[in-house]
């Protein structure tokens, strides 16, 4: 019976990530460096609004885009942090995480035959949304222009039949994060195409050295873009499953028809522990902040002093550098590290094939993980 299946379905795979996760789970004495999951605890009072919620009886359906007031506090966050004005009552809608999110976006814009752009290495959770939905993923190498897209490699890649434009900023799995200066070239760019622009904006409050900067702020670019944002990586909320989706009107109420149907509504519990995230006092923000910061000197400190070929990552969690490979590809070369090693880093082939030759390395670990993972794979290289 399984040739009667969805032929879509039958081609896409398991993400690179799990795949490789799931492959070296059951290994002895690993050290492992591979799932994007931060390692704080929820807050306390996030916790505790959540059994609120439940003992409040909070235990029914919700409108379908979510809770009014925690809408208003998503508007009342992204206009006081970034400028940026949403009207919650049309234009913002809550949903079972990020990737929801970014689901009912591509299923909302793309029709069979669309291309859709993307910055690669890149996270692999976007193009099988893309194949589901019949349109097609065309992956930009950016590998040789420190991870970002430029100018020129738009104004080369962008066809007629160019429907919608990722940018995933900061980025897993490179870290890299758009300067103002960056944007203001992407949108000299995209400002007069007639597209969208998905901005998925999940990492923005854990980036480094400047300012996150979203393509939302740009007026003249307001109505062609969609942010993707959501609580899972800022607040350790991972399975609270809530995200957001920001976008013009006429394009939410669209959206929102595909919320409906998928889901209904986000699970209410989580719904008031997000609004107990968005109301409470950020201090502990800039604290996991300040300890990313800490891990990522640390990490790219020991990897630079092995030789080992990496860029400094602006925002998130992770290190991309490029491993001496010989005859073998990211992935073996990810199965060698775990048996001889005894360390798991995610095969940059994950990413894409411009992820070749690279590892992903997470270091939302504590410190003397990352250090006892580090201490392996330079011994490793030694050898």
């Amino acid at each position: 019976m399984e040739h009667l299946l969805n032929q879509q379905v039958q081609n896409i795979e398991i993400s690179g990530i799990r795949k490789f996760f799931n492959l070296v789970s059951n290994e002895k004495d690993i050290v492992s460096l591979t799932i994007g999951q931060p390692d704080f605890y929820t807050p306390h009072a996030i916790k505790q609004a959540s059994i609120n919620a439940v003992n409040n009886n909070h235990t029914t359906y919700t409108a379908n885009a979510g809770v009014i007031e925690l809408r208003k506090a998503i508007a009342n966050y992204y206009e006081s942090r970034y400028q940026i004005p949403y009207h919650p009552e049309s234009e913002i809608i809550v949903t079972a995480g990020a990737s929801e999110a970014i689901d009912i976006t591509l299923r909302t814009i793309l029709e069979p035959g669309d291309e859709v752009i993307l910055p690669a290495p890149i996270y692999p959770g976007y193009e099988p949304l893309i194949t589901l939905a019949r349109a097609k993923p065309i992956h930009m190498d950016t590998t040789k222009t420190n991870f970002k897209i430029t100018k020129s490699q738009l104004e080369e890649t962008i066809t007629e039949k160019t429907k919608c434009i990722i940018i995933p900023s900061p980025s897993n799995p490179t870290g890299a994060a758009y300067t103002k200066k960056e944007l203001d070239e992407i949108v000299s760019v995209l400002k007069d195409k007639k597209l969208f622009i998905l901005s998925d904006e999940i990492y923005s409050e854990i980036i480094f050295d400047q300012p996150h900067v979203s393509i939302a702020s740009y007026p003249e670019m307001r109505d062609q873009t969609i942010v993707i944002n959501g609580l899972s990586k800022s607040h350790s909320m991972t399975g609270f499953r809530i995200g957001y989706a920001l976008a013009p009107h006429w394009l939410s109420k669209h959206m929102l028809k595909v919320h409906q149907y998928n889901v209904s509504c986000a699970s209410s519990i989580s719904q008031y522990a997000a609004l107990e995230a968005f109301n409470s006092n950020d201090d502990h923000l800039q604290l996991i902040k300040d300890t990313y910061k800490s891990r990522r000197d640390l990490v790219y400190n020991r990897l630079t002093s092995m030789g080992i070929d990496v860029q400094l990552p602006e925002g998130a969690f992770y290190m991309f550098p490029r491993f001496p490979m010989r005859n073998e590809n990211s992935f073996e070369f990810g199965l060698t590290l775990v048996k001889q090693a005894k360390v798991a880093l995610v095969p940059g082939n994950s990413f894409s094939q411009y992820g070749e030759g690279f590892m992903r390395l997470s270091y939302a670990y504590h410190e003397d993980v990352l250090n006892k993972g580090l201490d392996r794979i330079e011994k490793f290289l030694n050898q």
